[in-house]
């Protein structure tokens, strides 16, 4: 377990930060970027839980733990042979997401339009996590042009942007209160 007892360190002061590793980069590497926008994710699912309780809340609680996972196994470079054996995402959570999504959608009405981001509170953060989550996920493809991605890693976050579109649709009434996009609507 990380035991933090002090917070600043002022090792970053000059633009660099430490990796999973060890090893320095700078701030804006891909890197950085796609475990910010992973962490991104998990504070807008932390507003989302403030408008939910029980089962999707407990769903949402595990996903917040996931993204901590995949903010690992981003931060750490893979290596052979490494000193200490890196935390990595796993098919077992894709799997698991996977389940989840199915068992919500099989209680959705059907769609028939493209949704706007709206309806219930909890809905339109929801989206907006979802947003944040296309953003890591282009973050990580990008990254895997030039250094190599955990696979699973970039599994998971596809399917979880499925599932919080999913999830969104569900907390507005099962479907029955989406806001849906009605094409030339304003011309």
């Amino acid at each position: 377990m990380v035991k933090l007892t002090k917070i600043y360190t002022r090792g970053g002061d000059k633009g660099q930060t430490s990796l999973g590793d060890g090893s320095r980069v700078s701030k804006h590497s891909l890197r950085v970027a796609a475990y910010g926008d992973v962490d991104e994710i998990n504070a807008v699912i932390g507003l989302v839980r403030q408008h939910v309780g029980g089962e999707v809340d407990e769903m949402l609680a595990r996903i917040q733990n996931d993204l901590f996972d995949l903010g690992a196994d981003l931060c750490t470079p893979e290596a052979e042979n490494p000193k200490y054996p890196p935390l990595r995402v796993d098919q077992a959570q894709v799997d698991r997401l996977e389940a989840e999504i199915d068992l919500l959608n099989a209680e959705l009405s059907p769609l028939n339009s493209f949704i706007l981001p709206g309806g219930s509170a909890a809905s339109a953060y929801l989206h907006l996590a979802r947003t944040v989550c296309r953003r890591a996920e282009r973050q990580m493809v990008l990254l895997s042009d030039s250094e190599s991605v955990n696979p699973a890693a970039i599994a998971y976050i596809n399917r979880l942007s499925d599932f919080l579109f999913v999830l969104g649709r569900f907390l507005n009434n099962r479907g029955k209160e989406d806001v849906l996009w009605v094409p030339g609507a304003n011309r």
